[in-house]
């Protein structure tokens, strides 16, 4: 990824999973959720369990691969600093999982890059639309999933991860909606 940003310097995004990677996407969670939002360990685990599934049981983790299920890994230098997914739910349907900029690059560009390829990957896959849950403390990422077209459709406040939240569910109709330029 070539730019003129000093804090993206050296930040490639792949969508081949390497040795580590799950753990490395898994602890940033942990890692960023329990300083920014008080979350306790069981996110992380949450998080964890979710990407093994991920891995073990649907994704084809080959660049031949007609997969309708795909994650992109944001790499400096070597350090997991973003992800995203795209995670089947039903035949038409997506679900946008483990979207994530570590903290030092936010404000540069790149949680907007994951989240145009994700969402041109479920146009390329010719879903007919795709949601995500996230938490109301998210406010850049909610501005983010806006500029894209997505819609919040639900509320539900409760107690998970150590902490009051409340999840939001956000969902983009593909077939009324075009990605920015």
């Amino acid at each position: 990824m070539r730019t003129t940003n000093n804090k993206l310097a050296k930040v490639s995004v792949r969508t081949q999973l390497r040795p580590g990677d799950i753990g490395a996407v898994a602890t940033l969670h942990g890692l960023v959720y329990a300083r920014e939002h008080g979350f306790d360990a069981t996110f992380e685990a949450y998080v964890a369990a979710a990407l093994a599934e991920f891995v073990l049981l649907q994704f084809e983790p080959s660049e031949q691969s007609t997969s309708r299920q795909n994650i992109w890994i944001a790499d400096q230098g070597g350090r997991v600093v973003g992800s995203i997914a795209i995670v089947a739910a039903a035949e038409e349907t997506a679900q946008l999982r483990w979207f994530l900029v570590d903290p030092a690059l936010r404000g540069a560009g790149l949680g907007r890059r994951l989240l145009r390829d994700a969402v041109a990957f479920c146009r390329s896959c010719h879903y007919r639309s795709v949601y995500l849950w996230t938490t109301s403390a998210l406010r850049i990422a909610a501005h983010l999933y806006r500029c894209v077209g997505f819609k919040k459709v639900a509320e539900l406040p409760g107690r998970r991860w150590g902490a009051d939240v409340v999840e939001e569910k956000y969902e983009l109709t593909l077939s009324q909606n075009r990605l920015p330029s």
